[in-house]
């Protein structure tokens, strides 16, 4: 058995969404990964750096990028806990990256949900380790409320 499968990806974006948790940021992590070798790791830091862009798919196309020394993510695998926004998916549009696999459906501000297309090469995959990514994403905002 392959110990390098789409749960064991998902799990390290798991991580990366916790570190957001902890943070007080939205949990959502993502990796990229190439030939089994995750080259960018990263979670939403918009409250952090106080900047609306920077989503963990953003931060993480970045990274990818830079590791490459180009802009295109041919070949590149984006594993994330949630379903990507518009935003975001216009970047991984404009990356060419070859395969995005996300945890949670997002039903209000999703790529998919929204009718945003990728590019025709990208394929996708969603609901991997679903339940797990989803009960972070509400424990989040069950905590949120309770604190205001």
């Amino acid at each position: 058995m392959n110990p390098f499968d789409d749960n064991y990806f998902m799990k390290k974006a798991l991580q990366e969404a916790e570190m957001a948790f902890d943070k007080g940021e939205v949990p959502v992590g993502a990796v990229v990964v190439i030939d089994n070798k995750i080259i960018a790791k990263s979670h939403n830091l918009t409250e952090t750096l106080n900047d609306v862009t920077a989503h963990a798919e953003m931060q993480a196309i970045t990274a990818a990028a830079n590791y490459l020394g180009g802009k295109y993510l041919i070949d590149c695998t984006l594993y994330v806990t949630l379903e990507p926004c518009q935003m975001c998916a216009g970047a991984l549009y404009w990356s060419q990256i070859s395969k995005i696999v996300y945890g949670a459906k997002d039903e209000k501000r999703g790529f998919e949900t929204l009718g945003t297309t990728l590019h025709p090469k990208t394929k996708i995959i969603g609901g991997v380790m679903e339940n797990e990514a989803a009960t972070l994403m509400k424990r989040f905002f069950i905590e949120k409320r309770n604190l205001n």
